[in-house]
């Protein structure tokens, strides 16, 4: 191991490794640090039941760069992604249900089944998604210009800001305007009337926010979430061939191949500050390691609060971190099934286009609005949204023969529970509600379960070191957003101390599986490295 490295990241999630493999490929010496025994932070396959390979954290992939998968030759090291068709199956309390899929005809067919007017216009609504998304895209790759400073430097990057914008033709401007303001349901109630649509579509505005479907700012989430691609189709989710840590594992050895070291369960303890910059990092147990940059993949607040020297940041830019909203509401339940559930709508425990997608729990808008009512007072929903998958229907590598995995990934159990409720025994309580809710559509589900394991955010946090639980490493309302996140005046992956970077999902352009901070941030590295030889 060398002397003292180029470049130590802390934490080897997806976007660490990203950062890892470019910065390997560039010719830096590169060391990972990783506190958990497995790379990939959040992104990760772990065997929680003997048999079994969960994805226990994130669980499905459309949002990571292609431009990222190509450059680090992902699929040389093992990725793939597996597309689902259809991508999503919603059953309703009436017996009726609705599949969605990159199919347009099928999606204007199951449609008319609730409204008519809806089938018509559903394929008008997608081509506005894809337009703004197409759009928009290009500003998740560019380095946000500075705010808070008036910079003959950013001068290039308010240009390049501008000529994006000019991409949103006049005509869809308003709508734009709309999907980075709205509530998502909102933005759903000028396009559809047909409540089992806009329940089904109103999730990728919630999933993973502290907010309901009518807090303004969850439209841009929606898009957030359909901007991404599977295989070249756009707008389509996959799951990765043997869990999400496949994903994470091809990362770890494209970056190992170029001689980046990477080193499991190490916990950066202290980011290591001498002559006014970051020089190396301290681990727990006291072992030091010297770097030239030290780049952080951890959240802001780990990062800046809890590994950098009490004293060495100022005032102000402290409070700006303290200021980082990190709400959240999710709560992850893996089960391990002895077969498939079987819908009331669909029966049958055999494989069927109900079980390869994602499986909605969310009858109406309103169900799902009051769900968050309860979540805002600090109480677990009574009736929760469910957000369910089983990848081992179309991965047979995750499971043994006959057996299945299903993922839940449920909206709301809130990380500040009201006083009185105790985080342990309300968590095992809503994980049997949960259970109870998606056998009221599957009855043999309850009898149908070898095993489970429940990941409140507190849970995340502990487990994963996310602060509150929050799977973006931040808020993603539009205060967070590109050239406010982290903070104001540091979008550019430095920060106030000098050999410090930032990588994580807590950086523009934010959360999600997509590598895109991650890559970036290598970027940025690599313009300071290449200007003046060494930082």
């Amino acid at each position: 191991m060398a002397d003292i490295f180029d470049a130590i990241i802390i934490g080897a999630g997806h976007n660490g490794l990203v950062t890892a493999g470019y910065l390997a490929r560039a010719g830096l010496s590169v060391c990972v640090l990783e506190r958990r025994y497995v790379v990939g932070g959040a992104c990760v396959t772990e065997e929680v039941f003997p048999g079994f390979k969960v994805s226990t954290t994130s669980y499905v992939c459309s949002l990571l760069s292609p431009k990222v998968i190509r450059d680090l030759e992902m699929k040389r090291y093992g990725y793939e992604s597996l597309e689902r068709h259809p991508s999503s199956f919603t059953p309703y309390p009436d017996g009726s249900h609705l599949f969605l899929s990159g199919d347009q005809e099928m999606n204007v067919r199951e449609i008319r089944k609730f409204s008519e007017r809806d089938a018509r216009r559903y394929p008008e609504y997608e081509k506005m998604l894809e337009r703004l998304g197409a759009a928009i895209e290009p500003i998740m790759e560019i380095t946000p210009p500075d705010l808070t400073r008036e910079r003959l430097g950013d001068l290039p990057r308010w240009l390049n800001l501008a000529l994006i914008a000019r991409r949103v033709s006049s005509a869809d401007r308003p709508r734009a305007v709309d999907v980075m303001t709205a509530s998502v349901a909102e933005v759903l109630d000028e396009w559809f009337e047909s409540e089992q649509l806009k329940a089904t579509l109103a999730t990728d505005g919630i999933i993973g926010t502290f907010g309901g479907p009518m807090t303004p700012g969850t439209a841009y989430v929606l898009l957030h979430h359909v901007m991404g691609e599977t295989n070249g189709k756009k707008g389509v989710w996959g799951y990765v061939r043997g869990g999400m840590g496949g994903l994470t594992m091809a990362l770890a050895d494209s970056a190992r191949a170029h001689g980046a070291v990477i080193r499991t369960s190490v916990e950066v303890e202290q980011i290591r500050v001498r002559n006014g910059r970051a020089d190396g990092v301290v681990l727990k147990g006291g072992e030091e390691i010297s770097g030239k940059i030290v780049i952080s993949n951890a959240d802001p607040r780990r990062t800046f609060l809890d590994m950098v020297p009490s004293g060495v940041l100022e005032v102000p830019f402290i409070d700006e971190v303290k200021r980082i909203k990190f709400d959240s509401a999710s709560l992850k339940l893996n089960l391990a099934l002895s077969e498939l559930p079987s819908f009331t709508c669909l029966p049958g425990a055999q494989p069927g286009p109900q079980h390869r997608g994602t499986i909605h729990i969310s009858p109406t808008v309103e169900y799902v609005e009051r769900a968050w009512d309860d979540a805002k007072y600090g109480r677990p929903s009574e009736s929760p949204l469910l957000e369910c998958t089983i990848p081992t229907v179309v991965d047979d590598t995750l499971a043994p023969a006959g057996k299945h995995i299903l993922q839940m990934f449920i909206q709301y159990f809130p990380y500040k529970l009201a006083p009185g409720l105790v985080w342990e025994k309300e968590k095992e309580k809503f994980a049997d509600r949960c259970i109870d809710i998606l056998a009221e559509y599957a009855p043999n589900l309850k009898g149908a379960i070898l095993g489970r394991h429940i990941l409140s955010p507190q849970d995340l946090e502990r487990e994963y070191a996310l602060t509150g639980g929050n799977i973006f490493h931040g808020s993603m309302s539009l205060d967070q957003l590109f050239f406010m996140r982290p903070v104001p005046g540091y979008a550019n992956y430095r920060t106030p101390l000098r050999g410090l970077y930032m990588c994580g999902s807590g950086t523009h352009p934010g959360g999600g599986v997509m590598g895109i901070p991650g890559y970036n941030a290598a970027r940025e590295i690599l313009k300071d490295w290449r200007r003046i030889g060494a930082i």
